[in-house]
């Protein structure tokens, strides 16, 4: 089968053969219709996240089952499932607490790039290859854990299913369930890429206003106010002095960073009204840190509010997604800007980073779409 391997940091992804073993106890074979094309992997392209070479990324995605292992229970083959890139065990005291993302049991397994056995499901030349937070969706098939295989009803479009996988339950989570957004709350998003526009739209979902939308790129502008957007800055020296503006001279109740720069991460903290607070979503380099005023934390009470995966309680939360998109409340077809074969990955990747995308889908052979 056909996957975009890393061999090098930098790049670029080199798309070949590899082999790819059966699945193991608790473990499902998915051949993949769909993968979307998010920043965190190219984090691991940069070496900003450390994983052993070579490896096949991808975390987004969808597609349909084809092979169980034994003691499988929780799909069946044929099932259309969207893959969850953070599995939960379901009985340790993260999960016990409503917090599957933080799972003890398979946190470890995302940080070595491996199943839960310790070893990896890829092969090139017999040679072990490692895999990305349990799955590598950038391969016409994988491996994952029956944890990570959520079933979805078959009307959904497997293109739109695989973004539910990350960008918008990143996204719109982060409103929902991390920071709890209120009607009438006000929100500012520090970039508009695919996951700050499912902030967007989430904080338009629960009635937030005002909603300001910051970003460096001038076409991002008119796609933000398409998400939910009352407004939209274009970042620069006076954008704290901007949204002060917009609300009532304190700053935001809640200014959510999607980037992962913590120059940023700075500037959204100073746009924090006193009594509200910064909610981190964008994935910054292993090794950042970025500089508060504790002195301000204290006597403004503003808070830090660190967002992973949006909060998210996934066999929940990706039903939950769904039901608002049939319902016409959230914008999922509209997200993707363009779609790719997986030998086009390269170019998905520079479109990405030239921010001519709101999102891309790399779209497999052999499975529809549409499931």
């Amino acid at each position: 089968m056909q996957a975009a391997v890393l061999h090098h940091l930098g790049g670029p992804f080199s798309v070949e053969e590899v082999d790819l073993l059966a699945p193991g106890p608790g473990e499902v074979r998915v051949r993949l219709a769909a993968a979307g094309v998010c920043h965190s992997d190219w984090h691991m392209v940069v070496g900003d996240l450390h994983r052993p070479l070579p490896v096949i990324l991808g975390h987004e995605g969808a597609g349909i089952v084809e092979a169980l292992g034994p003691g499988v229970t929780a799909v069946q083959p044929g099932d259309p499932v969207i893959l969850n890139w953070a599995p939960d065990c379901g009985h340790c005291f993260y999960c016990s607490r409503a917090q599957p993302a933080l799972c003890e049991t398979f946190a470890p397994v995302r940080r070595s790039g491996t199943m839960l056995d310790g070893t990896t499901r890829f092969r090139i030349n017999g040679e072990s290859v490692c895999q990305f937070s349990t799955l590598s969706t950038f391969a016409e098939a994988c491996i994952a854990p029956q944890q990570a295989c959520i079933p979805i009803q078959r009307d959904i479009p497997l293109d739109i299913a695989a973004l539910v996988g990350c960008a918008v339950t990143t996204g719109v989570g982060a409103v929902l369930n991390t920071a709890q957004v209120k009607s009438g709350e006000s929100i500012a998003v520090y970039g508009c890429g695919g996951v700050g526009l499912n902030i967007l739209q989430g904080a338009a979902l629960v009635g937030a206003h005002p909603i300001i939308a910051i970003d460096q790129a001038p076409a991002k502008m008119d796609i933000a106010r398409q998400f939910g957007a009352t407004h939209a800055l274009m970042a620069g020296a006076d954008t704290e002095a901007e949204i002060r503006e917009l609300t009532g001279g304190r700053g935001a109740d809640y200014v959510f960073e999607a980037i992962g720069l913590t120059a940023v991460q700075e500037a959204a903290m100073a746009a924090v009204r006193p009594g509200g607070a910064l909610v981190i979503v964008g994935v910054a380099p292993l090794d950042s840190s970025a500089r508060f005023s504790t002195f301000e934390m204290h006597v403004r009470e503003k808070r830090i509010l660190g967002c992973f995966y949006g909060s998210t309680v996934t066999r929940r939360d990706f039903p939950r997604i769904l039901d608002l998109y049939r319902a016409g409340k959230l914008k999922l077809d509209e997200l993707i800007s363009k779609r790719y074969p997986l030998e086009q990955i390269n170019e998905a990747y520079a479109d990405l980073l030239e921010g001519d995308i709101r999102r891309g889908v790399i779209l497999f052979d052999g499975v529809q779409p549409n499931g």
